[in-house]
């Protein structure tokens, strides 16, 4: 190999090498400045949705710092930890806003948020996510129709586990002509929510992690 042959390539190999770190600063740049931005965009976005299912007048603290990690449980149907925010109005638990998964719908999971009031009973359900098809399964979209508000003020006491069903299964929830799977994987999903909150109701409202997770958020 001739010397100018090796020159050429080490220029061509320094050329990329500087080409490649100046993009990466770049990149890094770009991340540093719209991180910020983009996150508090994300909090805004998070916290519209939350007023949507638990009014503001019920809770004076920070839903966003105020935090309890759930870990993967069948009754959320969450596979990796998941977050329960934690409403309170001084030091009194309020509320507690969970994510659960329903893995039985039509074209795929479910993703729902639901805000459950210290009593057990459901402040609001809202669809964060879903593969149903338009049109027909996508009605449990609040912007398309009122159907996911029938589970407000709903709860294990209030209606018995066998009427957590639709109405064609012989159960009180409403469903769509020609979409049963989807309001079945919903309705499920949301009587194994409160079942999971009935059964930790003690970690979630006295949430001694929660506080501590606040504490450290405020912290920072």
């Amino acid at each position: 190999m001739s010397e100018t042959i090796i020159k050429h390539a080490i220029k061509t190999a320094g050329t990329l090498t500087a080409f490649a770190l100046v993009g990466t600063a770049i990149l890094a740049y770009i991340f540093i400045i719209t991180r910020a931005p983009i996150e508090a965009s994300e909090a805004e976005a998070r916290l519209a949705l939350f007023s949507q299912i638990l009014p503001h007048n019920t809770y004076n603290n920070n839903l966003l710092k105020t935090e309890l990690t759930i870990p993967p449980n069948p009754l959320l149907g969450n596979r990796v930890p998941s977050k329960a925010n934690i409403a309170k109005l001084g030091d009194e638990t309020v509320g507690v806003i969970l994510e659960a998964i329903a893995h039985d719908g039509y074209a795929g999971d479910i993703k729902l948020l639901l805000a459950i009031r210290a009593d057990g009973a459901i402040s609001g359900v809202r669809v964060l996510a879903h593969k149903e098809t338009p049109g027909l399964g996508d009605y449990i979209e609040i912007e398309r129709n009122t159907w996911i508000t029938q589970f407000s003020n709903e709860s294990l006491t209030k209606t018995v586990a066998k009427d957590w069903a639709v109405v064609k299964d012989g159960g009180k929830f409403e469903y769509m002509a020609g979409a049963t799977i989807t309001p079945r994987a919903v309705v499920k999903a949301v009587a194994k929510a409160l079942q999971f909150f009935n059964e930790n109701k003690l970690l979630l409202l006295e949430n001694k992690t929660a506080d501590k997770v606040a504490q450290s958020k405020d912290a920072t």
